[in-house]
C-alpha cells in the first residue's frame, strides 16, 4: 500500500469564475463560487498564476479557508484579540482536472509550497530511494559564495554515509500527451491514447517573449547546483514533484531551451535528479507513488 505523505482537512470545492478578480486585480487572486454556497462569490488566493488553466476560468478547484492571524499592531480589547481581515478568505491547493474525451478526472496539486511539504514527508518516511536514513536535514538553507552562489535552497543535510547534500524542489503540476506548444497540440488527435500516458513537463508559464526563460529563479538554482557540485563533494539534488498520476514519463520542456540545456549540463556534472509522483484524492490525502518516473528526451 502506498504511504500517505500528508492530509489537508476541510477542503471545499469551488469553480473559478474570474482571474484576476473583479475586486482585486492581482493575478494571484480569483473570484470563486464555492459549491456549498452557490449564491455567492469569494476571493481565493491562486499562487500558481492560473497554472495553464488548472486554476483559471472554469477550473474546478479544492480550497481551504485561510486562518485569520492576530493583528499585533492593535491593542487587546475586552480580552479579545483583534484580527485583521485577509484579502482572500480561501487558498487554492488542488485542481480537479477532467479529460473531457475520456470523462476521467485526476486531482492535481497546484500550490507550489505543497511540493516542499510533500518532499519533507517523503524524506522523513524514507520514501526517497536516493536519500534513505538521512542523519540530519533542515529546510531553507541560504548559501552564499561571492560571485558564484547566492540562493536559498529548499533542503540541506547529511546523508546516511556522512556526506552533505543540498536539494532543491520544483513543483510539476502540468502534463499532456506531448511536450509541444499549445498551438501545435490543437492540431493533434489524442483520442486513441491511454489516459495515463501523458508526459509531465517543467517548466511552463507566462513569458514576455518566446525567447525568455520561463523561470529565471529555476534556471539560477540549477546552474548554482551545478557549480557547487563541480567545486565540492556535496551531493546536489534536484527533486521534481509531479502532483498527478495520469503520467508515465517526465521531461524538461522544449519550450524553455535555456533551462533544458542547463539541466543537461547539471546531469553531466553529477547533479542527481529525483522525479517523485504523488497521488492526491478529493478528500485531501496525498500518497507517495514513486520517485523514479522515467526521464525522456534529455
Amino acid at each position: 500500500m502506498s504511504k500517505i505523505l500528508m492530509h489537508i482537512d476541510g477542503l471545499i470545492e469551488g469553480i473559478i469564475v474570474k482571474r484576476p478578480s473583479k475586486i482585486i486585480k492581482s493575478p494571484y487572486v480569483a473570484d470563486i463560487i464555492p459549491l456549498n454556497k452557490q449564491n455567492e462569490e469569494i476571493l481565493g488566493h491562486t499562487a500558481s498564476l492560473g497554472c495553464c488553466g488548472l486554476a483559471d476560468l472554469g477550473a474546478k478547484i479544492l480550497m481551504l479557508k485561510i486562518e485569520k492571524k492576530p493583528n499585533k499592531k492593535q491593542p487587546i480589547s475586552s480580552s479579545k484579540l483583534l484580527v485583521e481581515k485577509p484579502k482572500c478568505e480561501y487558498r487554492v491547493y488542488l485542481s480537479c482536472f477532467t479529460d473531457k474525451e475520456r470523462n476521467q478526472e485526476t486531482v492535481v496539486g497546484i500550490h507550489p509550497k505543497l511540493a516542499e511539504d510533500l518532499t519533507e514527508q517523503a524524506l522523513i518516511q524514507n520514501c526517497l530511494s536516493k536519500l534513505q536514513n538521512v542523519k540530519t536535514y533542515k529546510r531553507e538553507t541560504v548559501i552564499y559564495v561571492e560571485d558564484k552562489v547566492d540562493s536559498r535552497f529548499d533542503f540541506s543535510g547529511i546523508d546516511e554515509n556522512g556526506f552533505p547534500f543540498i536539494m532543491e524542489v520544483k513543483n510539476v503540476p502540468l502534463a499532456d500527451y506531448e511536450d509541444i506548444t499549445a498551438v501545435e497540440r490543437k492540431k493533434r488527435n489524442y483520442s486513441g491514447r491511454d489516459f495515463g500516458s501523458k508526459v509531465a513537463y517543467f517548466p511552463d508559464g507566462y513569458r514576455k517573449k518566446a525567447t525568455d526563460t520561463v523561470s529565471p529563479r529555476a534556471l539560477k538554482h540549477i546552474r548554482e547546483l551545478t557549480l557547487i557540485k563541480k567545486e565540492s563533494k556535496t551531493r546536489c539534488i534536484m527533486c521534481y514533484v509531479i502532483q498527478r498520476t495520469d503520467v508515465d514519463r517526465f521531461t524538461i520542456s522544449v519550450l524553455d531551451p535555456e533551462y533544458r540545456e542547463a539541466v543537461k549540463v547539471a546531469i553531466d556534472c553529477g547533479v542527481e535528479i529525483i522525479t517523485m509522483v504523488v497521488e492526491w484524492t478529493r478528500d485531501g490525502a496525498a500518497y507517495f507513488v514513486r520517485d523514479d518516473l522515467l526521464i525522456v528526451d534529455l
